[in-house]
């Protein structure tokens, strides 16, 4: 043991009465309100609806969850099928478990399906929630602390992790204290996160290359830790994959920046209306859209403007005839 590193979990449970809360979901819903909070601020400053964020939390959140654990069981297949398995591990999420490339697809392709269906253009969601999500997933992280997951080969540097014996790597039981990868790769995602809101304001991004370059950064995250992994035998596949889906989404994200290196914003709050109805007169009365936002409210005026000046009758004299009628 070193005469100095970081603290041990004290423990990964948390009783309430009957109720057992475990830490590492804790620091989940952490990351998930830390998310929340920054875009719903970040878009609420750019003339967004209030509450709207949150509005499209309610249905994005649990099918993020939802994809972040397939896509961590399909990664780590190994370890919960197969001879002399429990597959039952599967539902045991409070283990650790979940995979933020799986949660930011499942996520953005409900922000998609969301805005479209409610004429709110995407582009100013996730530029809103693309520095909360880095800033979440280093939130989230935090959680292997108590879980004893994702550290590196054994070291002896101040910050340190002592990791309990029954949750050592084979080979390694004769070593307290190893690498903290967790710790690396949460400063690096909220480092990435903090960079954004300054890139998004400097560059005019657009919310499509803003996520791009969120997934860029998270995945060279995820293969600079790895250089300090310590692949044992049991989870030895599963890193593999892990980092060739990391090398995958940084290469894609790259090529993805450049290809649209002219695409700028700021790109407006509603989207295009699909379609308009007939007003009295044969005027097409375009759909408002439901993101009663600055814009939306003014466009509301406008039209309502336009009618009243429409119903205006010609200016009469005293005796009720028009000014025309008497010229």
């Amino acid at each position: 043991m070193p005469l100095a590193s970081l603290p041990g979990p004290f423990s990964g449970l948390w009783r309430l009465g009957p109720v057992t809360v475990h830490w590492y979901a804790v620091c989940v819903v952490a990351g998930i309100l830390a998310l929340l909070w920054i875009a719903e601020r970040r878009y609420r400053a750019v003339g967004g609806r209030p509450w709207l964020i949150v509005d499209l939390a309610v249905l994005a959140v649990p099918v993020g969850l939802l994809t972040a654990r397939i896509y961590r069981v399909l990664i780590d297949f190994h370890q919960y099928f197969g001879a002399g398995k429990d597959w039952v591990g599967v539902l045991r999420i409070w283990d650790g478990g979940f995979g933020l490339p799986g949660a930011a697809v499942g996520g953005v392709a409900v922000i998609s399906l969301w805005c479209t269906r409610r004429g709110v253009a995407t582009g100013p969601v996730l530029a809103a929630a693309a520095p909360g999500i880095a800033v979440g997933a280093g939130v989230s992280l935090v959680g292997n602390w108590f879980s004893e997951t994702l550290y590196g080969p054994p070291s002896t540097v101040p910050w340190s992790v002592p990791i309990a014996p029954g949750s050592r790597i084979a080979g390694y039981q004769d070593f307290g204290t190893f690498q903290p990868l967790f710790a690396y790769e949460a400063l690096w995602d909220v480092a990435v996160g903090i960079v954004l809101v300054f890139l998004i304001r400097r560059l005019n991004l657009t919310g499509d290359r803003a996520v791009a370059i969120c997934a860029g950064g998270y995945a060279f995250g995820v293969l600079s830790a790895g250089s300090f992994a310590v692949i044992g035998a049991a989870q030895e596949s599963g890193f593999i994959i892990k980092q060739v889906a990391a090398f995958a989404v940084l290469a894609g994200a790259v090529a993805y920046v450049y290809v649209t290196r002219t695409k700028l914003g700021p790109e407006p709050l509603t989207a295009a209306p699909k379609r308009t109805r007939v007003a009295a007169g044969g005027q097409a009365d375009p759909d408002l859209s439901p993101n009663a936002s600055r814009t939306a409210g003014e466009a509301w005026a406008a039209k309502r403007s336009s009618r009243s000046h429409d119903n205006i009758s010609e200016p009469t004299d005293i005796s009720g005839t028009s000014r025309r009628e008497a010229t």
